[in-house]
Order: C-alpha cells, then sequence, then structure tokens
C-alpha cells in the first residue's frame, strides 16, 4: 500500500508571482489602451502611456525570472524562434515569443506620436534620442504600416495574457494548478489590473486628454471583471474541494489564511467592487474614489498570483 506525502513547492514563490503579475498586466495594458485608441478615442497620449509602462512592465517581469534562471544561457532558446521548433508544446517559449514581439510592436505603434510629444521632447535624454535622424527614419517607417503594428501588439498582448495561466495549468503535478478555470481566471484579473492601471494614470497623468467617456467605460467594464473574478474564484475553489486531496490541501491552506481572505478577497475585490459599484450607479466619482479603488485591484492582482505559488501543494507516493 503506497503512502501519499504532500508537500508545497518552494522553487516559484514570491519573485514567480511578479513575473506573472507584471507580465499579465503589462501585455493586458497594451492591448487595451491600444484596442481603446483603434475604436474608441483618439488619444495619442494614451497609446504613449500605455506602451511604455505596459514595456516596462513586462521588461520587469521578464528580468526578474531571467534573475532566477540557473541557465540563463538557456534564455536563447526561448527568445529565439528555435526554442518553439524545439519544444513546440512548453508554454514558456510561446510566451517569451508573445512578449518579444509584443514590446517591439507596441514601441512601433507608439513611436510616431513619440517623436511629436512635446512632453518626451522636452526631456533631455529621451527627447535627444527622439530626434535623432534613425529614430524619425524608423516612426515614419511604423507609420506607414501603423495598422498592422496594432494588431499585432493586440493579439500578441491577448496572447500573453493568456499564456500566464496556461503556464501554470501545464503543471500536473500541482493539483491547484492544474485547473481549467486558472487560464480564464488569470486572463479576467490581468484585464481588471489593466483597467484600473490605466484609470489612476488617465486621472492623474492624462487629465483631460482622454475624455470622460473612456473613464467612465473603463469603470464600468473593471466592476464586471471584478464580479466575474468572484464568481470564477468561488468555482475554482468548488473545484477544488470537491476532487483530490492535494487539491483539497490547497484550498484548505488558502481559505485559512488571513492574507488571502482579507488581503485578496477584502481588500483586491470586495472593496473596489463596492466603490465602483457606487461609482457606477451611486454619487461616487472622480479621482478621490477610482484611484484608492483601483490601488485595491493592483494589490489584489498581485497576491492572487503570491497565493497560488505559496499554496501550490502536490502529492507524491513513497
Amino acid at each position: 500500500m503506497e503512502l501519499m506525502t504532500y508537500s508545497t513547492q518552494t522553487l516559484w514563490t514570491w519573485w514567480f508571482a511578479v513575473y506573472l503579475f507584471l507580465g499579465g498586466m503589462g501585455a493586458a495594458v497594451v492591448a487595451v489602451s491600444f484596442i481603446t485608441h483603434r475604436h474608441l478615442s483618439e488619444s495619442r497620449n494614451l497609446v504613449m502611456w500605455g506602451a511604455l509602462s505596459g514595456v516596462a512592465m513586462m521588461a520587469a517581469g521578464s528580468g526578474m525570472l531571467f534573475i532566477h534562471l540557473m541557465d540563463k544561457w538557456a534564455a536563447i532558446y526561448i527568445l529565439t524562434p528555435w526554442g518553439i521548433f524545439q519544444k513546440p508544446d512548453a508554454w514558456i517559449a510561446w510566451g517569451s515569443q508573445f512578449i518579444v514581439w509584443l514590446q517591439i510592436a507596441a514601441i512601433l505603434y507608439a513611436l510616431p506620436y513619440m517623436v511629436t510629444s512635446r512632453r518626451l521632447l522636452a526631456m533631455p535624454l529621451v527627447g535627444s534620442i527622439l530626434k535623432m535622424g534613425l529614430m524619425t527614419k524608423v516612426a515614419a517607417f511604423a507609420e506607414r504600416s501603423h495598422g498592422f503594428w496594432g494588431w499585432v501588439s493586440i493579439l500578441a498582448g491577448l496572447g500573453t495574457v493568456v499564456y500566464t495561466g496556461l503556464l501554470l495549468q501545464s503543471f500536473p503535478a500541482v493539483v491547484l494548478w492544474h485547473n481549467p478555470a486558472l487560464p480564464i481566471l488569470f486572463t479576467v484579473s490581468a484585464l481588471s489590473t489593466a483597467m484600473a492601471w490605466l484609470l489612476i494614470v488617465m486621472y492623474l497623468f492624462l487629465g483631460d486628454s482622454v475624455e470622460q467617456r473612456i473613464r467612465a467605460l473603463y469603470e464600468r467594464v473593471d466592476l464586471g471583471l471584478i464580479t466575474a473574478e468572484l464568481i470564477i474564484i468561488f468555482s475554482f475553489f468548488n473545484y477544488t474541494l470537491s476532487g483530490s486531496e492535494a487539491g483539497y490541501r490547497s484550498a484548505q491552506m488558502l481559505w485559512n489564511d488571513a492574507g488571502w481572505l482579507f488581503g485578496f478577497i477584502g481588500i483586491g475585490l470586495v472593496v473596489p467592487l463596492i466603490i465602483e459599484f457606487k461609482c457606477v450607479f451611486g454619487s461616487w466619482g472622480g479621482k478621490r474614489t477610482v484611484i484608492p479603488a483601483s490601488l485595491c485591484v493592483l494589490t489584489g492582482g498581485y497576491l492572487l498570483r503570491h497565493y497560488f505559488m505559496a499554496a501550490g501543494v502536490y502529492a507524491y507516493p513513497w
């Protein structure tokens, strides 16, 4: 008779949660801001802030992953198409391709606006780079193929968002991760945090350069995303509680943890849900209420991934 041992994985901890959080949110920021620009608003500032902040988030998250690679030369295989041909079922290879092409396409889409931005041109180092003849030529090339780079960014961004969940789901030893709802949960969470980040940017930095109707739309969409995330969370854990013993132990760890209950569920979901509901359907509104709600959403987005790493229980016989 085999005995089962249950252990919590210790290889992917907070640093991997940072990678998943920044990678998913950064990609969603680019995709959401570019879709908005192509179909709803002509704000150039939204494009620039979306591209620059999204690319910075993905670069920081990827840097966190690279630092923890045991064999750093192995990054060559996943940063080039060769990695996909070698192992086409490796989600990290596909995700790396999405991230690389997304960053390139996002900068090219935003570059024609960056080279004419007074704010950027006034910055000593940034302005001198943007005024270079080469940058002007690249911007002209990007403008001629503007629609192409926009759709590459949107599709690669959505691919990156979904990939963060598929990457974890590809580990069958950890029942909490190997769950059919995980890619959906991480996708909804990434889109919600992107909306929250862009609301902060619009209220604090962009002002009237983005129409009020766009801010109102983002608030409504984020309200729907938070509601969907709550539904998925409770459906998700109903699945783990009625499944294998390893999944049951993961669920027990989370639902008996004050950080998960009051940090993620309370501050990360319930509080912004109430605030945004009052903003959309009540008398609240403006940056005094939207910004705190958005900060709560960002906190919850990270805590979701942090606790999923911490509660990754696997079982093995001995």
